[in-house]
């Protein structure tokens, strides 16, 4: 683990207190379907000393292993569009059909293209592309049936998906853009206005009853910025440097997450919090 000596600062270490994680290549591997041992353990721990437990993701579901183990207190995913908590539906944003078509016209050539809805997965493949195995689990359908109104994200993959980005922004700038650059420079995701990770972590916060100073989020690229930004406490995964001025503090990746979780754990204890 490694901190940034000009911001660095120490978590709370008395509740109230909330942690906030995205998946993949932060609470995870990127494409993994398990947290380690030993971020399973401590997020045990914390869970059972009252600290509050969040997944801010840009998947459209966590894997259920990575669900049932941490036992989250909300779950908010497809960027942040939608968020349960207590495994209630508490908000959903949705594509216009306007935005969607808009979207949809990318003039990307052999583009892979997913269009998420609550229930499923529509797809275009180009010629030839045989589908991933993560669609395949998903038993996805053609992006020609997919609805024009109930779409919560869109997908693109393609190398020249910065030149789309750059003109949604124009046509399209209430549109939350993510991706297209550094470290998914092939890969653009689009979620609805006021879709995004941030947005995320206020809701959840104010509805468990936690100030957003009482709030530590951990996330590895772009689509984190506006939740670490936002949070009261900011752990960055990794190095990316975009994310660099907005962490206090920095942890190399998941596989060492665990050690980060369990000092703030044994801190809490030392602090004398009660175990629930």
């Amino acid at each position: 683990m490694t901190s940034r000596p000009s911001s660095a600062k120490a978590p709370p270490a008395d509740l109230p207190l909330l942690l906030a994680f995205d998946l993949d290549g932060t609470l995870i591997p990127d494409q993994g379907r398990e947290l380690p041992d030993a971020t399973a353990g401590a997020l045990s721990r914390l869970r059972g000393l009252g600290v509050r437990l969040a997944i801010i993701t840009g998947r459209d579901t966590p894997p259920r292993p990575v669900r049932e183990a941490m036992q989250p207190d909300a779950v908010a995913t497809n960027n942040g569009g939608r968020i349960e908590i207590g495994g209630e539906l508490h908000a959903e944003a949705r594509f216009t059909p306007a935005e969607l078509e808009a979207v949809l016209a990318h003039e990307l050539e052999d583009a892979r293209v997913v269009v998420f809805t609550p229930d499923a997965l529509y797809i275009d493949l180009p010629p030839g592309r045989e589908p991933e195995p993560w669609m395949l689990a998903r038993s996805f359908r053609p992006l020609a049936e997919a609805p024009r109104e109930g779409v919560l994200k869109v997908g693109l993959y393609h190398p020249g998906v910065a030149d789309l980005a750059a003109r949604l922004r124009e046509s399209h700038p209430h549109l939350v853009l993510t991706g297209a650059q550094p470290p998914y420079t092939q890969f653009l995701t689009v979620t609805p206005v006021g879709a995004h990770k941030g947005a995320a972590l206020a809701l959840i916060a104010e509805a468990l009853g936690i100030p957003l100073e009482r709030t530590v989020a951990f996330g590895d690229s772009d689509n984190d910025q506006a939740m670490l930004e936002l949070a009261g406490h900011a752990v960055q995964l990794g190095t990316l440097p975009l994310l660099a001025p907005h962490a206090h503090e920095q942890v190399t990746s998941p596989e060492v997450l665990g050690e980060y979780l369990n000092a703030l754990a044994d801190r809490l204890e030392a602090t004398g919090v009660p175990r629930v």
